[in-house]
């Protein structure tokens, strides 16, 4: 099956307010092995939404419309379902009744414009709403089956969960679409499409089809595979297969299989070495350790974070050498190497980051420009500096930053033998 969701309300279509409701419903819908093809976003305008309906009907086999089932004058999905469809609104007592009972038993009277949300598309079925006013409605025109679900998620999903169980779930004959997610940093998407497409091409023939996506974000690239599947065993198996062909072909550019993000990664191995981290921030401004501190249970190996924007800063806090920032400048791997091992060594912890870099938009020169960032990670035993040119603006110069460090302190929390305490 494959279907189309329509959302339906001009606040949607403003910066103050967005979407959820397809969201949920396309993970309902996936779970039963039905692909969302379309999303549709209609501001409160029943021409507008007609045009939507007739687009929809016979192009999918499932339509799901949200919203727009008020009373009031610009609640038209009824009428532009009405409209599209060619079927007459007849009002049923029955729904008029139980809207009028639903306000005595607030103490309310039912006001007249309540009786709009009785009014039913002919031959439509009538889905009841026990926690709201706005019943729902289930028909089929020309090969598409078309559920209408008011747009208050409380009341939303209970009642899709309904239309899933009684009407689509017994069409799906079990099957259902099942994810994956690799998530890498260090390549380029293209580098990382080159290296894999051969791999994954194949695969939409395949016993088990699996769908490849290749999604670009700052700082990283993910991989999404989608399995359809009459079992979850057999989807877990052709998944697992497919995971590890890409692995083993993009190596440790790989951090993540199971969805979590880079920071949880870094706090778990951390947590496994026993192991506590430091960071000292110039250009990042307490962005990593901000990043590494929104993990829950981060205290266990997070001991502080120093954000030392000055010269003066890096020299009284962390001892960096002033002949040192003289001769290289602030922005240098001297520096950023200074400044991981003094804070390393004030906190008396595993592990010490420095971050020193230029994020712009001013400050660049010929030999540094806008981007330079220079990364230290240091250990006991072991460091790494690395001086990037990061693109972009400001913000997207400081998550870089940090993303590179946390990707840098993997690498070498990876490598064998383990980083021993001291």
């Amino acid at each position: 099956m494959n279907a189309w969701i329509i959302a339906v309300g001009s606040e949607f279509l403003t910066p103050f307010k967005v979407d959820t409701n397809s969201l949920a419903i396309t993970e309902r819908l996936n779970a039963i092995g039905c692909h969302v093809r379309f999303k549709s976003v209609v501001g409160d305008d029943v021409q507008d939404l007609e045009t939507q309906f007739r687009r929809a009907v016979g192009t999918v086999d499932v339509l799901i419309c949200t919203g727009g089932l008020g009373p009031t004058e610009d609640d038209v999905t009824r009428d532009a379902l009405s409209h599209a469809l060619d079927l007459p609104l007849e009002e049923q007592p029955a729904i008029v009744e139980a809207i009028r009972q639903r306000f005595e038993r607030r103490g309310l009277p039912m006001a007249a414009i309540n009786r709009r949300q009785a009014m039913v598309p002919k031959g439509a079925v009538v889905l009841e709403n026990p926690r709201g006013t706005a019943p729902g409605l289930w028909l089929a025109r020309d090969g598409t089956s078309i559920a209408i679900l008011p747009g208050p998620p409380r009341e939303m999903i209970p009642m899709l969960e309904h239309v899933v169980a009684t009407y689509l779930a017994p069409r799906s004959d079990g099957a259902g679409l099942f994810r994956r997610v690799l998530k890498i940093t260090g390549r380029s998407e293209s580098d990382v499409d080159s290296v894999c497409g051969p791999i994954y091409t194949p695969w939409s023939h395949a016993a088990i089809p699996i769908a490849t996506t290749i999604l670009a974000a700052m700082g990283q690239i993910e991989l999404h595979l989608t399995a359809t599947a009459l079992s979850s065993a057999a989807a877990m198996a052709a998944l697992d297969d497919a995971v590890g062909q890409l692995e083993r072909a993009l190596g440790a550019s790989v951090y993540s299989t199971d969805g979590r993000p880079l920071e949880r990664v870094i706090g778990d191995l951390l947590r496994e070495r026993a192991m506590t981290i430091s960071v000292a921030e110039s250009c990042s401004g307490g962005l990593l350790a901000s990043r590494l501190t929104d993990v829950p249970g981060s205290s266990a190996y997070f001991d502080r974070g120093v954000v030392c924007y000055s010269n003066a800063a890096k020299i009284e806090l962390l001892h960096v050498p002033p002949g040192m920032i003289d001769e290289y400048g602030a922005v240098s791997e001297p520096v950023a190497h200074a400044m991981a091992v003094g804070v390393r060594a004030g906190a008396d912890s595993s592990i010490g980051v420095g971050i020193t870099g230029i994020a712009g938009p001013d400050g660049g020169t010929t030999d540094k420009p806008v981007g330079t960032v220079a990364i230290a990670v240091v250990t006991a035993v072991a460091a790494r500096v690395q001086t990037f040119q990061f693109l972009g603006a400001r913000e997207m110069v400081k998550f870089q930053s940090t993303q590179a460090a946390m990707n840098m302190l993997r690498l070498l929390l990876r490598e064998p033998p383990p980083v021993r305490l001291h």
